[in-house]
């Protein structure tokens, strides 16, 4: 064997060492590497969690409070009711108990109204089945056909959504 041959051979296993050793420090980096972003998956998961029983928290206090500010606009109209009642047990004057109540209607009209509460009075409009709800018809000759003639019973809409539809009486033409 030659004397460039037996350096190449010792050669081998040094470069073989050398590239074992590169190896394992890029499996340490990696490992490292690998264990911050395990740390940090953790992290996250533990992080959406927290969110996540956050948001069910809010759910539920919000479905416990929805009705706090509402409550809130309707308590004066009770005092109001209230007080009406006491007043008719010390005077019957009518005009009075009158004014009260046409105030305590306006009142609780108006805080139905700030939370989008709107009323379906819809006497000489065309009645729509999405917002009225016939109870009958009526053959009337100075009205148009299909046009709500009379309401028997206000509706009510909360933000475009139909609670209760207005009941009334429709025109028909005689024919």
């Amino acid at each position: 064997m030659s004397d460039a041959e037996k350096n190449t051979d010792e050669a081998k296993p040094l470069l073989a060492h050398e590239q074992i050793e590169a190896l394992q420090k890029e499996l340490e980096t990696e490992k490292t590497r690998a264990n911050d972003n395990w740390d940090k998956l953790l992290r996250a998961v533990a992080e959406l969690e927290n969110a996540k029983r956050r948001a069910e928290k809010d759910v539920a206090s919000a479905h416990k409070y929805a009705l706090e500010r509402f409550v809130d606009q309707l308590v004066p109209v009770l005092d109001s009711l209230e007080q009406a009642l006491a007043s008719f047990n010390q005077s019957h004057d009518a005009n009075s108990m009158r004014s009260g109540i046409e105030l305590t209607l306006k009142m609780f009209t108006e805080a139905l109204a700030k939370f989008g509460v709107v009323e379906l009075n819809p006497v000489d409009a065309p009645f729509n089945p999405q917002l009225h709800e016939a109870m009958s018809m009526q053959e009337v000759a100075d009205k148009p056909n299909n046009s709500v003639i009379m309401v028997l019973q206000k509706g009510y809409q909360l933000n475009d959504r139909v609670i209760r539809p207005a009941r009334v009486i429709v025109a028909k033409n005689p024919s």
